[in-house]
């Protein structure tokens, strides 16, 4: 069994959806980045990397590269998959924070495990989702950014 964790932070932009999970919510900003921006995701990547001991998303997936420039992170999360199956691994389970100030994500975190399920093609009862707040401290807390943390048990 291996253990990785993933973090990936990125600021609110106007003028972008704003996807989590691959799920898009309604909102009045996405999230900055080379990609689509999807932090979870990256988080959920950097995760399966780090415990099949393959890097990190940067690596893989760097933000000079213009050929990737707005990619669908769900693309990114599915390459991932297939370099971490092909060591011989598979998801025994996902626990994941998504800490953001605004919007509320509550509402959506069954449909976000329901959706990262469908790509990753495991059952949903092996993905957890947790929404926090950051109390209005730091970045996160002063609605500038969104935040997520993932932990995954490689089998």
């Amino acid at each position: 069994m291996k253990v990785g964790i993933g973090y990936d932070i990125h600021a609110f932009e106007d003028g972008k959806a704003l996807k989590l999970g691959g799920v898009t919510i309604p909102f009045p900003q996405g999230l900055k980045g080379h990609s689509d921006g999807d932090c979870l995701i990256h988080a959920i990547c950097d995760a399966l990397l780090g415990a099949a001991c393959l890097g990190d998303i940067g690596e893989h997936y760097p933000d000079t590269d213009p050929s990737i420039k707005n990619i669908d992170s769900s693309i990114i999360l599915i390459d991932i998959l297939k370099k971490v199956k092909n060591k011989g691994y598979q998801i025994d389970n996902i626990d994941a924070n998504i800490i953001a100030q605004v919007p509320k994500l509550t509402p959506y975190k069954n449909a976000i495990k329901l959706k990262l399920a469908e790509i990753i093609g495991i059952d949903p009862s092996q993905i957890n989702i947790k929404a926090k707040t950051k109390e209005n401290l730091d970045a996160v807390g002063q609605k500038l950014a969104i935040e997520c943390q993932a932990i995954v048990l490689l089998k």
